[in-house]
């Protein structure tokens, strides 16, 4: 993947979140100030999550360094309310950063109201749909992705008995196992599935890697020996009680975990990363406003179009690339199809 992980401190949030709106500037209905480069706007766990967050990141340093555009980063919370992550975007748009996005399907009604707010603002939004004229709406087939780690998985386990487990039970999250189910059983339909989810509803699940540590742990105690978590920043949990079991396998989601160096001492137990590229989905839309043509309508980000897919960071799937790569031209040439739903 065309990646470049930096990890540093994620406080600028903290601050900047206290203030109120209104220190701002006191319009609501035009846009103020001029462009001051890009507003990115994290989900909860932050640039440094090793993860989604850090794949949405980097596609702001390509632009930093292609483009020389400047950036404005802030993150959200634990258990945030619709009211903070509209004061967030309101914040970046309000301050005169163009394009605004945010990054995670919860900022997906911040952005529909914020976005009638700044009509001559360009606002991104990952992994949901806003239907707005002013809007370039950034999704992903991950379950075709996590289809070819279903068939790395069912080759590569040697107790027949692999597991995943999801950060918050949604259907965001549901793709991913749908696709990786299914990756499992068409390529070996003896190899048991286990799948658990960290949180019901709460995006803690995201953020929370102690918690995905117990569970893999328990995965692991029942003779499971690989894993696929797909659970933002919670999923580094998962990856150290995986690396603390010989003969286990960890498969990493959204970056090429194997290649990120806050990760470095587990690369020996990461299979495979299932890589989404919202880097190409940030970066695109960062230059398409940079050029002065914004993206609007929705972006998908197939299997096909390089928008999702498998790292072979490690070499450890290099023995099995015959069979990945079958299911990847089946995939793309429609061959087979990959349920996004349970």
């Amino acid at each position: 993947m065309r990646r470049v992980t930096k990890i540093v401190a994620a406080g600028i949030a903290s601050a900047a979140l206290s203030l109120s709106v209104s220190a701002c500037g006191s319009s609501s209905t035009s846009d103020t100030k001029g462009d001051k480069g890009v507003g990115l706007a994290y989900d909860v766990g932050g640039r440094g999550d090793h993860s989604f967050n850090d794949s949405a990141a980097a596609g702001l340093i390509k632009a930093e360094k292609d483009l020389g555009v400047k950036a404005k980063e802030l993150t959200a919370n634990n258990n945030e309310t619709e009211s903070d992550r509209e004061q967030r975007l309101t914040q970046l748009a309000e301050a005169g950063y163009n394009p605004v996005i945010g990054v995670g399907f919860n900022y997906g009604n911040a952005v529909t109201a914020i976005a009638k707010k700044y009509p001559k603002t360009s606002f991104g939004i990952v992994d949901s749909v806003v239907t707005a004229k002013n809007v370039d709406s950034i999704v992903f087939t991950e379950e075709q992705g996590s289809y070819l780690a279903g068939v790395a998985a069912a080759l590569k386990t040697k107790t027949n008995k692999v597991g995943f487990i999801g950060g918050v039970n949604i259907p965001l999250i549901q793709k991913f196992q749908a696709g990786f189910q299914q990756g499992v059983t068409d390529t070996n339909p003896k190899v048991k599935v286990t799948s658990q989810y960290l949180y019901a509803s709460s995006d803690k699940g995201f953020n929370d890697p102690a918690s995905a540590k117990g569970k893999a742990q328990g995965m692991l105690d029942s003779g499971i020996d690989v894993i696929y978590t797909a659970a933002g920043s919670s999923g580094n949990g998962s990856i150290e009680a995986i690396n603390a079991k010989k003969g286990t396998w960890a498969i990493g989601v959204d970056s090429d975990q194997y290649a990120d160096p806050g990760l470095a001492k587990y690369k020996a137990s990461i299979l495979t990363s299932v890589l989404k590229h919202v880097n190409v989905g940030v970066y695109d839309l960062i230059k398409s406003v940079k050029d002065k043509k914004p993206l609007t309508g929705t972006q998908v980000y197939s299997l096909k179009k390089d928008g999702v897919g498998l790292s072979t960071s490690g070499g450890f799937i290099d023995d099995i690339k015959s069979q990945i790569d079958a299911a990847t031209t089946k995939i793309a040439n429609g061959t087979i199809t990959v349920k996004s739903t349970l």
